[in-house]
């Protein structure tokens, strides 16, 4: 099972100081969490993508191949890539690129987003959202598989005779997971291409997500790819945790309390008990998230959202060796020894490669 972490970038104020980072230095400090993540060891860096203030990772490629140089085993993936803005043929050719540059350790999650403005600021209706997140990744799909691609469609220009470049490494696509809070249709387009599918449940109470996932697997098995329980789910979650609990707590309210996402609503005490958000001591997280494999059966990818609401460099780096020291150890081994052997791991680049020359072997 991967365990990593995911950042939305939000340039926010310390509630605690009053002091608003520049977009420099939140830039760079997304840079130094992803090296301590791999330093703890975790498997997984994730970033979002965002065109508007007070987001920064408006380039994820830009930024995940500056920290592919400066990682050696962390996989860099993205926490939402907007399939509905971004043109298909510059997906492909991106994210083939960064493939190239960090050998492979790389995937990508699609999305809609949570911004209705980026519609129109890239040409585009968000009336279309669903038809959009379907045609483009249809595009997608066939541009890495295919060599030479004629295709027409209603949301952009056709193509002639055109090939992606580079074409991806080895032969093989980046892994896609598909990221849904709310739409059966993206966990049936997941299911249907045998995909991840990412229940960013970070939000709202688990019965919606139970619901979703369920569709999910019941739908992967019904498309061939395999048994319910072997799709690849991956879900969110959130922490902030100190020694004690109860420091935990005192340290971490004024920042929920304030949160751009979240704040002013519903009080921390009732986030933590309807949502994933744990905030405590180590062993509460453990003892958490090991509860949602009892809500969403066995799954693959866990990322934590840890860098936000203001919390300064200093203690999300805190946070991530107490991540990594006390809390993944213990989950890893757990997990593991909860997971039926026929389950499989979340796919790599290596595993993925290895699974086609399987498949070529045997039509031999």
């Amino acid at each position: 099972m991967q365990f990593g972490i995911f950042t939305v970038g939000d340039v926010t104020t310390d509630p605690t100081t009053g002091r608003t980072p520049s977009e420099h230095e939140r830039i760079t400090a997304m840079v130094t969490i992803a090296r301590k993540a791999e330093e703890v060891g975790l498997d997984v860096f994730a970033t979002g993508e965002h065109h508007n203030r007070p987001f920064v990772p408006s380039s994820p490629t830009t930024m995940l191949g500056y920290i592919a140089a400066r990682t050696e085993r962390l996989q860099l993936s993205t926490a939402t890539t907007l399939i509905t803005t971004n043109d298909p043929v510059k997906i492909a050719e991106d994210f083939a690129m960064l493939q190239h540059l960090a050998e492979g350790r790389v995937d990508l999650m699609l999305g809609r987003g949570n911004t209705g403005p980026v519609y129109p600021w890239f040409g585009k209706d968000i009336r279309d959202g669903i038809p959009l997140a379907i045609e483009n990744y249809h595009l997608l799909h066939r541009l890495w598989r295919e060599d030479v691609v004629d295709w027409e469609g209603k949301f952009r220009t056709p193509l002639q005779s055109f090939t992606s470049t580079p074409r991806p490494l080895d032969d093989v696509p980046p892994f896609v997971w598909h990221g849904s809070i709310r739409s059966p249709e993206i966990a049936e387009q997941a299911a249907y291409y045998g995909d991840g599918f990412f229940a960013n449940n970070i939000f709202w109470p688990k019965e919606h997500f139970q619901r979703l996932i369920a569709l999910y697997r019941q739908r992967y098995e019904h498309y061939g790819h395999g048994s319910a329980d072997q799709a690849i789910v991956g879900l969110g979650g959130q922490v902030f945790m100190r020694k004690n609990s109860q420091d935990a707590v005192r340290e971490f309210r004024p920042y929920f309390d304030n949160a751009p996402v979240y704040g002013h609503g519903p009080s921390l005490e009732e986030f933590t008990e309807q949502t994933p958000l744990t905030v405590g001591s180590p062993q509460e997280v453990i003892d958490k998230t090991l509860t949602f494999r009892e809500s969403f059966g066995d799954y693959q990818r866990q990322l934590f959202l840890m860098d936000h609401a203001g919390l300064p460099l200093k203690t999300v780096l805190e946070q991530l060796d107490l991540l990594g020291e006390e809390v993944v150890p213990v989950l890893r081994k757990e997990f593991a020894a909860l997971r039926p052997a026929h389950v499989p791991d979340a796919p790599t680049h290596a595993s993925l490669v290895a699974a086609r020359e399987a498949a070529v072997e045997a039509t031999r």
